[in-house]
């Protein structure tokens, strides 16, 4: 009688925890989508998590994430989109550039979206503006390649007696042919001529990279782009290797030994991105979230990199710049 008692109570002892899973809801499910590599977004990732914290969600938590990357082949990004739609997210990020955007949208037009590209998300139809996006997605755009004349004229600052600059650009980019056009703008009003380098692969990089040499330009322009980014260490190296001097949009180049940038912080893009998730995962509509726009702007010079160069740094640019790296 005793044993049987016993065995009883056990049972429903062993019963608590899964009826009590049972009786829990589900964790939510983020969708977190890039054109670039994972290898390097470990620091943008970071910054994700880290404003989903701020929001109150925890990977692993109380929230889980599916992680999808693109490894900077744009093709690739509307099979992710539709992967990740027909798993039911609760919130899609779609990040690294305007082409995630849209394929996210796309996929679909009712889970939320929270967007991260370097553009005008109007121009792109991404939203219906800036401060009421309408419809599913909302997100950040780092206006990064809105600024390739102002990076034109650092260099132009830097190197004044340089009169050819080449310029690296992808054409797959959508903001591309702004890009090239306010480059070409900027350069006739102060007499400079541009070489127009264009790749959007390994194959069209190597090859854009050995017309530049041929071209003898006297510096180089990497204009912003999220594939440009999968090849950080590429581009560096044959700027060092080739003397060349060379100007880029992310703080990340200057770090890892480019000669100087200039742009936003993509890591505090990074980190708005998951507040918005978070916002969203709480009950925000995508809708009634402003588009937000970039408030922080990094210049950063290498002096290593310039010494090797063999270039003196005018004492203004210095004292313009928001780090040096020594």
């Amino acid at each position: 009688m005793r044993r049987r008692i016993f065995i009883a109570l056990l049972g429903g002892a062993a019963a608590w925890p899964l009826a009590a899973r049972a009786q829990q809801p589900a964790v939510p499910v983020i969708g977190f989508m890039s054109g670039r590599w994972p290898d390097d977004s470990v620091h943008l990732v970071a910054a994700f998590r880290e404003g989903l914290g701020e929001a109150g969600f925890v990977e692993g938590q109380n929230v889980a994430i599916e992680y999808r990357w693109a490894l900077g082949h744009y093709d690739r990004l509307p099979a992710l989109a539709a992967e990740l739609v027909s798993r039911r997210v609760a919130v899609l990020a779609a990040l690294g550039g305007e082409l995630s955007a849209l394929a996210g949208k796309q996929a679909t037009s009712t889970i939320p979206i929270v967007a991260g590209i370097g553009g005008d998300p109007v121009r792109i139809g991404l939203v219906e503006s800036i401060s009421r996006p309408g419809g599913n997605v909302t997100g950040y755009t780092v206006l990064s390649s809105s600024m390739e004349p102002k990076r034109l004229g650092m260099l132009r600052d830097l190197l004044p007696g340089v009169t050819v600059v080449g310029v690296l650009l992808n054409p797959n980019f959508p903001p591309s042919t702004s890009q090239l056009q306010a480059l070409e703008a900027a350069a006739r009003k102060t007499g400079q001529q541009l070489f127009i380098s264009k790749a959007s692969n390994d194959a069209e990089l190597s090859a854009g990279l050995d017309s530049i040499l041929q071209q003898r330009v006297g510096a180089l322009l990497v204009c912003a782009d999220p594939y440009f980014d999968t090849q950080r260490d590429r581009i560096i190296a044959f700027a060092a290797q080739n003397r060349l001097p060379t100007i880029y949009h992310f703080r990340e180049f200057a770090v890892a030994g480019g000669l100087i940038s200039y742009g936003p912080s993509i890591t505090d893009a990074y980190r708005q991105a998951g507040i918005y998730v978070g916002r969203i995962l709480k009950g925000a509509k995508p809708a009634d979230l402003p588009f937000v726009q970039p408030t922080k702007f990094e210049f950063v010079i290498n002096l290593k990199t310039a010494n090797a160069l063999g270039l003196t740094i005018p004492s203004g640019l210095i004292s313009f710049a928001d780090e040096v790296i020594e």
